[in-house]
């Protein structure tokens, strides 16, 4: 009789839910939106109960599309979601206050004084906290919102949240806890005398200690749960981790050498090395964060798919998609000589800099909007070979990508990234790689005794091959070399320019 398995990746605008089966083929996907609120610049935040009533909607649309047989024969699920995404509850697990999301950067101040310790923990992360991560939003509570945080049972992150709300079992993930909670596995986990130094003395009391590793039993899903929506009682979720990080797992990028590109909003480059390394503008080593024994890499692009929507947006009104593309298509390579910078956002990787900024250079009066656009597309390419050449320069090896998110039907944009980087790219049949990688670790823990490789092997089917055209890819070496030189003359300005 075959065997079904819940796929949850809780994102930044809804909650998607996936059933597969044990060939990663799905039977059903649904996605429910959740709004999001910008209270003042740089602040984003989310009602949490939203995430819940999500999850409840999108698993109900895929159980109507689906037999009695298949619904009782759903043996185990798993969750992914972003991070850090935050939020106070009391013991009930109702939320205090709304979700501070994983983009809002209030607690920059938090941040600095953290980075400023140079505490020895700060070296498996890459050598500073982001705002965006647990512990400076942690304390940004303890100190801008005393009441909420005296009266909160724990503090607690979107995937906490919902693995309870699921089987009534607080416990984190290993993948959390370790790339954004300071928390390093080979050192015994947290690191009091940091969390003294940074004024979270009270961390045991206010944070879930329970940390699991991915793939491990959470718990069977609540009788309540069970009864609303007819499942197996004996159904189990394992615990799963960040939402980019799962994707991992639904890549088939679980193992040495090979490296994943999330495309989407943002971009995000993930990969496992065997050793762990110091290296230089890259977050982590993070250690065991995905597999165990293996370190996790991150390199990332704040602005990606975005830069193309605030073009479109301003630029392209009432043109078709195909119309871009199309104008787009008919620009050389270089674009006539017009470089753009993509940090509209600032850069994550490898610079580290919230400061950074947009740029176009060259521009002339012969250039159309066509070239502009281009240029954007040429720059987030850039961006990528920036961050590709800096794990190759660092000793790690890089031969293929294998991408997924929504720039991947894009496929101009994807033969720009390959003859730019001079790398292939593998596009897998199933897009959606967070919720398959969920599904891919409750398969694992059902049928292959926790072995993700396997489940991965069985699971993961590539669709596309897109290779570089190296003649396009000599004239890009040279144009690459004025994008880097380019923020290097312009990065003093730019932050001075706060």
């Amino acid at each position: 009789m075959s065997k079904y398995f819940m796929g949850v990746d809780a994102g930044t605008h809804g909650v998607r839910v996936g059933i597969t089966d044990d060939q990663g083929q799905f039977i059903a996907m649904h996605e429910v939106e959740h709004p999001t609120e910008y209270p003042v610049p740089g602040r984003a935040e989310q009602n949490a109960e939203h995430w819940w009533v999500g999850l409840k909607e999108a698993l109900r649309d895929c159980l109507n599309e689906i037999s009695e047989e298949q619904r009782k024969n759903i043996v185990s699920g798993c969750v992914c979601a972003t991070s850090s995404t935050v939020v106070p509850v009391n013991e009930d697990m109702n939320p205090l206050s709304p979700a501070i999301l994983w983009m809002d950067n209030r607690a920059v101040e938090q941040a600095d004084r953290i980075n400023a310790t140079n505490h020895p923990v700060l070296k498996y992360c890459g050598d500073a906290d982001s705002p965006e991560w647990m512990i400076p939003k942690v304390l940004w509570i303890k100190e801008n919102q005393k009441d909420i945080y005296n009266r909160s049972y724990k503090i607690i992150e979107q995937l906490d949240f919902l693995n309870y709300k699921l089987c009534g079992v607080l416990s984190s993930s290993i993948c959390q806890a370790t790339c954004k909670w300071n928390y390093v596995e080979s050192e015994g986990g947290y690191q009091k005398d940091f969390m003294e130094a940074i004024g979270l003395e009270d961390y045991e009391e206010k944070m879930v200690t329970r940390v699991d590793k991915i793939g491990a039993y959470v718990g069977k899903i609540t009788p309540e749960f069970a009864r609303e929506f007819d499942l197996n009682p004996d159904m189990i979720i394992v615990q799963g981790g960040v939402d980019a990080h799962m994707a991992m797992f639904g890549l088939n990028v679980i193992a040495p050498n090979k490296i994943g590109v999330i495309m989407g909003t943002s971009f995000v480059h993930l990969c496992l090395a065997e050793e762990k390394k110091e290296y230089k503008g890259i977050w982590g080593p993070y250690d065991g964060a995905v597999i165990d024994k293996l370190w996790l890499l991150e390199g990332g692009q704040i602005s990606a798919a975005s830069v193309l929507d605030w073009y479109q947006n301003n630029f392209y009104q009432g043109d078709s998609y195909e119309t871009i593309i199309r104008e787009a298509e008919e620009v050389p390579v270089g674009c006539d000589g017009l470089v753009a910078l993509d940090f509209f956002q600032g850069n994550r990787t490898p610079y580290k800099t919230a400061r950074a900024k947009g740029v176009y250079y060259g521009l002339k009066l012969t250039h159309t909007k066509a070239h502009l656009y281009r240029a954007l597309l040429e720059a987030v390419a850039f961006g990528t070979a920036n961050i590709i050449k800096n794990f190759e320069d660092q000793g790690y090896p890089v031969n293929t990508l294998i991408g997924c998110g929504g720039v991947t039907k894009n496929r101009l944009w994807m033969q720009i990234i390959s003859d730019v980087t001079g790398k292939p790219i593998i596009v897998n049949k199933e897009l959606q790689a967070g919720v398959l990688g969920c599904g891919v670790v409750a398969a694992a823990s059902a049928l292959y005794d926790g072995n993700f490789q396997q489940a991965a092997d069985q699971m993961v089917h590539p669709d596309v091959d897109i290779e570089p055209n190296m003649e396009n890819h000599k004239k890009y070496e040279k144009i690459f070399d004025k994008y880097l030189k380019l923020y290097e003359n312009l990065a003093e300005m730019m932050e001075m320019d706060a």
